[in-house]
């Protein structure tokens, strides 16, 4: 056993107890849905909401990000993961977006599941920080969400 006695551990801090608590939601809601074309409809006005709910930067950023991810890979289906825009398929999430403000960090964050096919040799980034959507930058997102879908 590493660590000393003395070391408290203190468990989840209160917003990844908020996001299993999203998650659990999520969940539930998407078992209660009932047709194909309802659950997508509905999972697209939950992340849009959810979007909308963000502060000024984070907003603008995670627009941005649904605009490219939605433009470059039309096949990704928007739903919410742990409380934030993801895209998924065939029910699997690829890619997510990750507020600033929701776990309190300097910048807001573009993940890649283990779904993504971005492997690059033994070793490739699977999280991006994002602080601005520039013209450069929705070019490499876009370029990511392609090759994470093929």
């Amino acid at each position: 056993m590493t660590g000393s006695a003395n070391t408290k551990h203190e468990g989840f801090s209160a917003e990844e107890r908020a996001a299993m608590k999203d998650h659990a939601q999520e969940l539930k809601a998407a078992a209660r849905k009932a047709s194909k074309a309802e659950k997508a409809a509905e999972a697209l006005r939950d992340v849009l909401a959810k979007i909308a709910e963000m502060q000024d930067d984070d907003r603008v950023l995670a627009e941005r990000v649904h605009a490219v991810v939605t433009a470059a890979a039309p096949v990704l289906e928007p739903k919410l993961w742990y409380g934030m825009p993801a895209y998924a398929l065939d029910g699997k999430v690829v890619c997510f977006f990750q507020s600033a403000e929701k776990f309190k960090s300097r910048y807001a964050t573009l993940g890649f599941s283990d779904h993504a096919q971005l492997d690059d040799g033994p070793m490739w980034p699977a999280y991006f920080a994002l602080t601005e959507v520039t013209a450069e930058a929705e070019e490499r997102i876009a370029d990511l969400v392609k090759r994470a879908v093929s």
